[in-house]
């Protein structure tokens, strides 16, 4: 049955009702590659700042309640900090997100962090962990989101099964920890900085540990943690089926990590995401899944950045929400390929940004967002004020 316009608009006004998606703190900061970094005048440099850029992301987009903070890097002295935060949260508007705990920068990780071969610095980084968790309740943070560099880049170097084992105590011991309404995200990674074996590499090892943990846990995807020829969609759906699909770290990349702005690559690989996610909350999945934004943005100015992609995020989200499921459903069925793929592409295709543009105006929101920005002068005025000083952030997952 074709909708009417106004029975379209109602649809893709709910959609963009019902979507947020978390900005990450360190998407604000002077971040780089293993080459070096670019400084930005109006980067943010501390966590007042950071917090004020994501108000200023929210203002324009209406999307983005809450930003995702990194213990080291956000919170250094760890639970003391959390008055602080709790103030700017009430100063800017703006929610703490996931908790991320860093588990790659120190030293003593060379070999690895709760897999490595010794047993004081396994507690060290179990101690970081079971902190994270306790910043999380402090903070009133539903989710701490786990990402470990833990590898190894020989072969016979290191105890594969050992490993294993060791990873599984461990996030049985933070799961005991959880509070009743906090979760445990658990990510996976196929390589880098470990280029022979990583201790998560795959969905399969992510839901492993997850379950093993508890029936807290479950399964983050990062869309750049993948290998080029990966059906990622496929990924989501199982982790949909199996109930595991936590919440996603989006970005986009050509060759590996590479943590390009969402769909600057390849746009249809999200909406292909999105539809599985629509299609199973159509079929009646309980769904509670987290969207986050885990992006380094060397070049582009930062803010506008972010911008762009929360603006892509809404809108590929609503190009799959509009899809003809019921129609398609029927193609599938029969097996018409062509009418299938030419309904669901066409729907990938379909310019939704006077649809995007209406709900904002109707939301009280710029009609279009970067240029908002750029008339606000928001940039200009923090780049004054901030100069060149350089993040304290010195590295990134």
């Amino acid at each position: 049955m074709t909708l009417s316009d106004s029975q379209t608009r109602d649809l893709a006004f709910k959609a963009l009702d019902s979507f947020q998606i978390e900005i990450p703190s360190w998407g604000f900061a002077n971040t780089g590659t293993r080459f070096g970094k670019f400084v930005q005048a109006a980067a943010a440099s501390t966590i007042e700042e950071k917090f004020a850029d994501a108000a200023e992301v929210n203002r324009l987009t209406g999307a983005t309640p809450t930003m995702a903070l990194h213990v080291l890097w956000d919170l250094p002295n760890g639970l003391r900090d959390v008055p602080e935060v709790r103030a700017l949260e009430r100063r800017f508007g703006i929610r703490s997100g996931s908790i991320n705990p860093n588990l790659f920068q120190d030293q003593e990780y060379k070999y690895g962090s709760l897999c490595n071969p010794s047993a004081a610095i396994r507690e060290q980084a179990l101690d970081h962990m079971l902190v994270s968790i306790e910043i999380g309740k402090a903070l009133g943070s539903r989710d701490v989101s786990l990402w470990m560099a833990d590898g190894s880049n020989y072969p016979g170097t290191q105890s594969i099964r050992k490993r294993i084992g060791w990873l599984e105590d461990a996030l049985r011991a933070c799961h005991d920890r959880l509070a009743p309404n906090q979760r445990l995200l658990v990510e996976y990674k196929p390589f880098e900085p470990a280029f022979y074996h990583t201790d998560i590499a795959d969905w399969g090892m992510s839901s492993h540990f997850a379950r093993h943990a508890g029936p807290q846990a479950c399964v983050l995807v990062d869309t750049g943690h993948h290998y080029s020829a990966q059906n990622i969609e496929q990924v989501v759906a199982w982790l949909l089926h199996t109930g595991m699909l936590g919440g996603f770290h989006f970005n986009d990349r050509r060759y590996a990590d590479d943590d390009l702005t969402l769909g600057s690559i390849d746009p249809y690989q999200i909406f292909r995401i999105f539809h599985e996610i629509h299609q199973a909350a159509s079929d009646g999945l309980a769904l509670d899944v987290a969207y986050m934004i885990d992006q380094s943005h060397n070049l582009k100015g930062k803010i506008e950045a972010v911008v762009q992609t929360v603006v892509t995020a809404q809108e590929l989200y609503l190009k799959a929400a509009l899809v003809d499921r019921e129609r398609l459903a029927g193609y599938q069925q029969s097996c018409d390929l062509v009418a299938a793929e030419e309904l669901y592409r066409g729907a990938f295709w379909r310019d939704v940004r006077p649809l995007t543009a209406a709900w904002r105006a109707a939301r009280g929101l710029p009609a279009d967002p970067i240029a908002a920005l750029r008339a606000s002068g928001y940039v200009e005025r923090i780049a004054g004020e901030r100069g060149s000083r350089s993040s304290a952030v010195s590295s990134y997952a």
